[in-house]
């Protein structure tokens, strides 16, 4: 885990965005300390841009205080402008320019000295791997390619923040490998990062996490704390024949909570205080083959699903 130094880079209080009647954030609290990996999870739609274009300046809040890089969130948003990196999810940066052209262009957005400049796109450059396309035109690079000059170009001016909204969607898998590579570099240099994903294997780099969902904070801690104090429930994985047809069984027992597909196992949430045995004994009655079944560690994913559902029966009886 990263060394974190426990002063505040970002602190939001009541944070709140209403677009007309619809509240799309609602009263987070957030405290994120320098140097920490900071996961924002939640389905489309649940205000995750949002509440990084509030912490960004770029978007009012209706209501709630919160300072980023020190500086005052309301009253201060253009010194938060050019103290901060951005990388948002579709990519902006001008593909008609070659590499280095971009990297020129944003260096004098950010004001960087001629001095500067050059040593900032070299080190850019070479932290990229970029070294061998950089007279390529950015429109031909793949999306990897891309994706790393996009981060090389938010950190130019080396600020102390980095907000990465969904920087790895539609991305492959060894690209988004190699991608949260540089971001664990980053942050062991001191740099804070806060990234949203709705990638559960991302979200196991990050320090810490927090869930939300329809505007509001559902959850935050360690990956390992949301598994245990968040999860009550057992979870048990089944690998069995046909498990697509076997979760129409295991679905309308009273025993069980949620079930849901992982690969080629399923996985059951079970009501607390309830064994795996009625289960079992279900699906081998149904003619069944099970290869195995037994109680797991609670994936993120787990977790995710288990929370959201609480919330919504919540909402039901409520």
């Amino acid at each position: 885990m990263t060394v974190i130094n426990r002063e505040p880079a970002v602190i939001a209080k009541q944070l709140e965005k209403r677009f007309g009647d619809f509240v799309a954030v609602n009263r987070i609290d957030l405290e994120i300390p320098k140097g920490e990996i900071f996961g924002f999870l939640g389905p489309n739609g649940a205000g995750k841009s949002t509440v990084i274009r509030m912490l960004c300046g770029i978007l009012r809040p209706t209501s709630g205080e919160g300072r980023v890089a020190g500086f005052d969130l309301i009253t201060e948003t253009e010194k938060i402008k050019f103290h901060i990196g951005y990388m948002s999810q579709k990519f902006s940066l001008y593909e008609d320019l070659t590499v280095e052209e971009n990297i020129d262009f944003y260096s004098g957005i950010y004001r960087l000295p001629l001095d500067k400049k050059v040593q900032r796109k070299a080190w850019t450059i070479e932290m990229a791997g970029l070294e061998k396309y950089r007279d390529r035109i950015t429109a031909t690079l793949s999306g990897g390619w891309k994706q790393r000059l996009s981060l090389g170009c938010a950190i130019l001016h080396e600020p102390p923040i980095l907000f990465l909204d969904e920087p790895t969607s539609g991305v492959d898998p060894l690209s988004r490998r190699d991608f949260w590579n540089l971001i664990q570099e980053l942050a062991d240099q001191g740099t804070t990062i806060f990234v949203t994903t709705h990638y559960m294997d991302e979200a196991e780099y990050c320090d810490r996490l927090a869930l939300i969902y329809r505007g509001e904070l559902i959850a935050v801690g360690m990956p390992r704390e949301l598994k245990t104090r968040f999860m009550r429930d057992q979870v048990i994985e089944i690998v069995c024949d046909k498990p697509t047809e076997a979760m129409e069984i295991i679905r309308p027992m009273n025993q069980v909570k949620e079930v849901a597909l992982f690969g080629d196992a399923i996985h059951v949430v079970l009501a607390q205080g309830e064994s795996l045995d009625a289960v079992r004994d279900n699906v081998v009655s149904r003619g069944f083959k099970i290869d195995r079944i037994g109680a797991i560690v609670p994936s993120l994913e787990d977790v995710f699903v288990s929370l959201i559902e609480e919330r919504d029966r919540q909402e039901v009886k409520s």
